[in-house]
């Protein structure tokens, strides 16, 4: 008498993790996204690791979180994942000010943004 199972949001062979509230601005965290999409997940670590950016350190750990549902809750092949789908999105942004000449308000704002990592097992091929 109780409710139904939930049902997978991704397929079988999937999994993913999604990191909210990263301050940093989605055109800057898009970026990084770009480089690690389509490879395997130990090339994309190392990519990660040795880069320059901030926000590179939560985008590594966005995707080891990834490869831990991956492996715990789905009971996946590290060694065969590649990230089939990295994709950035909007979050608040604060609106903060500072005054300017002539009694003028100049806005400042301060932009925060989410990631969703999507993993896939991709069969290997002799």
């Amino acid at each position: 008498m109780g409710k139904d199972k939930n049902p997978r949001r991704v397929a079988d062979n999937e999994a993913m993790a999604k990191l909210r509230m990263l301050k940093t601005s989605p055109q800057k965290l898009n970026l990084l996204a770009q480089m690690i999409r389509g490879k395997k997940v130990e090339k994309a670590l190392t990519d990660l690791t040795f880069s320059k950016k901030r926000i590179a350190l939560d985008v590594k750990k966005c995707l080891q979180s990834a490869i831990a549902n991956a492996e715990n809750n789905h009971g996946l092949d590290v060694d065969a994942l590649v990230i089939a789908e990295a994709w950035v999105g909007k979050n608040l942004v604060m609106k903060r000010g500072r005054p300017r000449a002539r009694g003028r308000f100049g806005r400042i704002q301060k932009p925060f943004s989410e990631l969703t990592i999507k993993l896939r097992q991709i069969e290997e091929t002799v």
